[in-house]
């Protein structure tokens, strides 16, 4: 059982190690496209909402968005309801970057998943996402017992 976890583990990072290869060409590391990536998804993310997704500390959310901010990729508006929070923008600069970035995971999927049937596909997505339930409900258990 235990190998099964390791070997989840080393695909994710190779995956992610192929792709931050190939999106480095478009002039961004890897914190940087993922920030931009999930930006993308979920525009109008808080600063610590944003670290959580990364799984990163929110002083280093904020040094990614500080960056992001400087190269007119990302904006922060404030947020309507409290004043105390901002809210994380794409800017029109960053759309192509996105657009670039999900091409590029698009073909990169077809590539690595290559062989497999929708079906197989689907079934694997759902067994990733109860293990990815599994977590947080052990996780969860953990936290109220400590």
């Amino acid at each position: 059982m235990k190998e099964l976890a390791w070997e989840l583990a080393e695909t994710s990072r190779t995956l992610r190690r192929h792709f931050d290869r190939r999106a480095s060409a478009l002039g961004v590391t890897t914190a940087q496209w993922r920030a931009l990536a999930w930006l993308g998804h979920e525009p109008g993310l808080k600063q610590v909402e944003l670290a959580e997704r990364l799984d990163v500390e929110p002083i280093t959310a904020g040094r990614i968005v500080d960056r992001l901010e400087e190269a007119k990729l990302v904006l922060r508006q404030p947020d309507p309801v409290d004043r105390r929070v901002w809210r994380l923008f794409l800017t029109d600069e960053a759309k192509p970057i996105h657009m670039r970035l999900a091409a590029l995971a698009e073909e990169m999927a077809e590539q690595v998943f290559d062989g497999l049937g929708n079906d197989e596909i689907e079934a694997m997505r759902a067994k990733l996402a109860l293990i990815r339930e599994n977590v947080g409900r052990v996780e969860a258990e953990q936290r109220k017992s400590a």
